[in-house]
């Protein structure tokens, strides 16, 4: 017999993290038909205030140092699980040139090294990407 646990997962919203606000926002024009999975390519980080930080660091540079409008990742996940609002739900992101009018794009919060499906990046690391098919869910 299957068993079936269930876990809450907490999301920490914009407000929660001091986000800046958005020089702009594009709205998905329909539901997005993928996720493309990242990492940060930063150290990683636990804990509500310690990543709050960390993520706040991750959109100035996003902003200022690329060019963005605001954090590219709709959300980021920290060690623990606890998920952070990016852009959030049904907002173009800027995680994957080319593939983001139609995608949802989920970091990781850490370095895990080599990835290749989208274009030529280390993202989302290789054990962060051999570990994709377990996280398949059940129905």
């Amino acid at each position: 017999m299957h068993q079936v646990m269930e876990q809450n997962v907490r999301i920490v919203s914009r407000v929660q993290w001091r986000a800046a606000p958005p020089k702009q926002r594009e709205r998905q024009k329909s539901l997005a038909r993928r996720v493309v999975i990242h990492h940060t390519a930063t150290p990683s980080c636990r804990g509500l205030e310690k990543c709050k930080e960390q993520i706040f660091s991750i959109q100035r540079d996003h902003m200022t140092e690329r060019g963005f409008s605001d954090i590219g990742y709709n959300f980021l996940v920290e060690g623990g699980g606890i998920v952070f609002e990016g852009r959030g739900w049904g907002v173009v992101g800027a995680h994957t040139k080319g593939n983001n009018l139609d995608s949802l794009g989920i970091a990781f919060i850490g370095n895990f090294n080599r990835h290749r499906d989208l274009g030529d990046t280390e993202c989302p690391g290789e054990n962060l990407y051999s570990a994709l098919p377990n996280l398949r869910g059940t129905t």
